[in-house]
């Protein structure tokens, strides 16, 4: 079933919006998520006419920020901007949530690709996700690195490295990922996958080196780090997107307008600069390409964490 767009004659496309819309973010304010919906909801207030109120309702991986939004009313003035987690990820692990990803919303519009990174200290005498794996081999079990939290992306993209090496690490969860950089720079810990954003400072610092994304292409922030792909793990790829959905049922002239605004904010040359000044990578798209890119989200993430074996606790 489709993450489909209705229409609803009550809801007038030419006269939206006569009020503010909230945009509903997944996570706490000052992360990756926050800081990118932030930047474009600003941007995008000059073109809709109205303000763009971005309420932080953390928790559960995105599952408290999805289950309000599906219960919304479906009007365009409540909006949801998630990652992959709540929508692709959560569901494939949990067959108890109060929302269904697939009927529960409508597509808005992809908006930024924010890829994961393994880092290490840059002491520590490897170059590479291959030469990492080769280290692994000699001490199972003892290569500590960091990830931000059981089922998220860094979590299951350390997994697939793991699955694909045929390794095995140790994996060391973290509330988020600024402890967990600490703790690299302090020999705490071997390494972190991270979202780029997150390491983006200490990398450039020379404090920390970057070995492979797990992004499908590499990443045009860190165009020099090749992914894991590339060095031979063709199973290890993992983006960690953002975007916008509103409530199935949400009339398709209104998600029109709101996706027209945003597509300009993202492609203005200002708030690219800004996006990859942060570390992220915008990514603007229409609803329908949105809507097809989360189908194949959904149907790849739920095969590979059944194929793998993969855990989110």
């Amino acid at each position: 079933m489709a993450l489909s767009i209705a229409f609803a004659p009550s809801v007038q496309a030419q006269d939206y919006p006569t009020r503010p819309v909230r945009l509903i973010v997944a996570f706490t304010a000052g992360g990756t998520a926050d800081r990118t919906a932030r930047l474009i909801a600003a941007r995008m207030e000059s073109t809709l006419g109205q303000a763009v109120a971005v309420e932080n309702k953390p928790g559960g991986n995105g599952a408290v920020a999805a289950q309000y939004v599906a219960q919304s009313e479906p009007d365009g003035y409540t909006l949801f901007f998630t990652t992959a987690g709540a929508i692709a990820i959560s569901p494939a692990f949990h067959s108890d949530l109060n929302y269904d990803s697939v009927k529960d919303f409508a597509a808005v519009g992809k908006a930024a690709i924010n890829s994961p990174v393994l880092v290490v200290n840059a002491s520590m005498k490897v170059n590479s996700a291959r030469d990492l794996a080769e280290l692994a081999r000699k001490k199972p079990g003892m290569i500590t690195v960091g990830i931000t939290g059981r089922g998220a992306m860094s979590d299951l993209a350390l997994q697939l490295f793991e699955a694909d090496a045929g390794i095995q690490l140790q994996s060391v969860p973290y509330r988020g990922a600024a402890q967990a950089i600490t703790d690299v720079l302090g020999g705490r810990l071997d390494g972190l996958v991270g979202d780029i954003p997150t390491v983006m400072g200490q990398v450039r610092a020379g404090k920390l080196k970057a070995l492979a994304t797990s992004s499908k292409n590499r990443s045009d922030i860190f165009p020099d780090v090749p992914t894991f792909v590339e060095q031979g793990f063709a199973g290890v790829i993992g983006d960690n997107w953002a975007g916008v959905l509103a409530p199935a049922g949400t009339p398709a002239p209104v998600i029109a307008k709101f996706n027209a605004a945003m597509v300009a904010a993202l492609k203005a040359p200002d708030l690219r600069d800004q996006l990859r000044d942060a570390g992220t990578t915008p990514a603007p798209s229409s609803p329908a390409e949105f809507d097809a890119y989360m189908h194949e989200e959904i149907a790849r993430w739920r095969a590979v964490i059944r194929d793998k074996g993969l855990t989110g606790d």
